[in-house]
């Protein structure tokens, strides 16, 4: 990542990561002094992530008293360069500061495998859907364990510590909007809830600048490449071999290639709003059918390019919108849909929908009347428009029938019958309002920030 780059981006890097922390952890201490009557389990958990995010601050400063040691030791830069990790690593192996970089996986259900590097509480385990006494399944720890007690097996470097630092920003974003829609108390506290605002605001804007940064890091990767194979070559390389590459950890899909997303819940998880009958055939049945025949329309449009025949390309490519809209509309569906779902969006998407709409209600009533209305099967869309810069609900019949360019869909609502019909019959309102209580609000929300980066020319 270029800003971070060398020996000086190294130092930069390591300020900046200490920095944050230390913000983090201010501002939950802030939120528990401007919420004293929050639910006890709440509480509990904004404590835990307290110790956690001083601890990151503090292994960001021992790496960092690690490179101006070496530095007042009269090290050249080059040296440095070349020294950084394995010296960060030597001279920090003993720190009590750098211990409790804790090996988990970011995740607010269940407990993932451990991965190195990954900085996260135990309680960021938890599920916060609603608060502790009241949650069906929700397991208290037996005793109440120290957050990392024992040292890491291998210190992290800078650049673990960002992936780290990341990953439990990321946890704690998640977390604090389950929170602002879960519990009781910030729902009446019109001062508390605006600093989780404001501590959101914080959190979403340091991984904005860490995500712009890898992407500056991906593209000046592939110019290398590029410049190393025409240095290699003696000629101008070809743009394929980077386009066909990956993008992060994302290949491209070759032609006929699709396949089915797995759901990311069980079949009964949306349970009593959606049956699990219904989601075993819609999602194994329908949108498998999709695929299929999106792969049979790209296999037959690549057919025709070659032999140059496109007297069936009007078919074909009506194939291919409808399939292809249907696969990417449902792909989207399951994960704007979770069991923990439910309540009022938050944080930005939040703010936008009232200054968009003028209330969640006025929103919620428009869309669910857009739902009703659509014409046979369809879909209503919550979307981001790039040209206009500002959130719109979209109706699409079929998959892309009146659909809008230049829209990026946020919140679909299938109302083909396929979704409803086994439970609800033909009473679509009742499965619209059912609808309501899945919706993933913090997946949205995370969709959001990315889609409103993208702005066009308004006209």
């Amino acid at each position: 990542m270029s800003r971070w780059k060398g020996p000086s981006g190294q130092q930069r890097l390591l300020e900046e990561i200490k920095e944050w922390k230390l913000e983090e952890a201010e501002h939950i201490s802030l939120i528990l002094q401007s919420a004293p009557t929050l639910e006890p389990a709440y509480i509990n958990l904004l404590r835990e992530w307290q110790p956690l995010l001083e601890r990151t601050a503090a292994a960001a400063e021992a790496l960092l008293e690690s490179r101006l040691s070496r530095a007042d030791a009269g090290s050249s830069e080059a040296e440095l360069e070349t020294a950084w990790p394995s010296a960060v690593e030597s001279e920090t192996a003993e720190s009590d500061a750098t211990r409790g970089i804790a090996a988990a996986e970011p995740g607010l259900a269940g407990t993932a495998a451990a991965e190195p590097g990954s900085v996260q509480p135990t309680a960021a385990q938890w599920d916060l859907a609603q608060p502790a006494a009241a949650q069906p399944g929700w397991e208290q720890p037996t005793e109440a364990r120290p957050i990392s007690a024992e040292p890491a097996t291998a210190q992290p470097s800078s650049s673990e510590l960002l992936e780290a630092s990341a990953a439990q920003s990321s946890a704690l974003v998640q977390q604090l909007l389950q929170l602002l829609g879960s519990s009781s108390t910030l729902g009446r506290d019109v001062s508390a809830r605006a600093v989780v605002h404001h501590t959101l605001r914080e959190s979403t804007a340091c991984l904005a600048k860490i995500e712009v940064a890898q992407l500056e890091a991906l593209r000046e990767s592939a110019d290398t490449e590029l410049e190393e194979e025409e240095n290699r070559t003696g000629t101008p390389a070809s743009g394929t071999a980077v386009g066909a590459g990956t993008v992060g950890e994302w290949k491209q899909v070759p032609i006929g290639g699709h396949t089915l997303p797995p759901l990311p819940y069980p079949y009964n998880a949306l349970e009593p709003y959606i049956d699990e009958k219904t989601m075993r055939i819609h999602h194994d049945k329908h949108h498998q059918t999709y695929v299929n025949d999106l792969n049979k329309a790209e296999i037959q449009l690549q057919e025709s390019r070659k032999s140059g025949n496109f007297d069936l390309v009007k078919h074909w490519e009506r194939e291919l919108a409808f399939n292809g809209a249907g696969h990417y509309l449902h792909t989207l569906f399951w994960t704007v849909m979770s069991p923990q779902g439910g309540g009022r969006p938050v944080g930005t998407l939040g703010d936008a929908i009232d200054r968009d709409f003028g209330s969640f209600d006025a929103f919620k009533k428009q869309f669910s009347e857009a739902a009703n209305k659509v014409e046979g099967g369809g879909w209503a869309i919550l979307v981001w428009s790039p040209r206009s810069r500002r959130l719109e609900i979209l109706q699409a019949e079929k998959h892309q029938d009146l659909s809008q360019w230049d829209a990026i869909p946020l919140l679909p609502l299938d109302v083909w019958e396929h979704a409803y019909y086994l439970k609800h019959q033909n009473v679509r309102a009742d499965y619209v309002k059912d609808w309501w209580n899945v919706v993933n609000w913090p997946y949205v929300n995370q969709r959001f920030e990315k889609a409103k980066m993208l702005a066009w020319e308004p006209f």
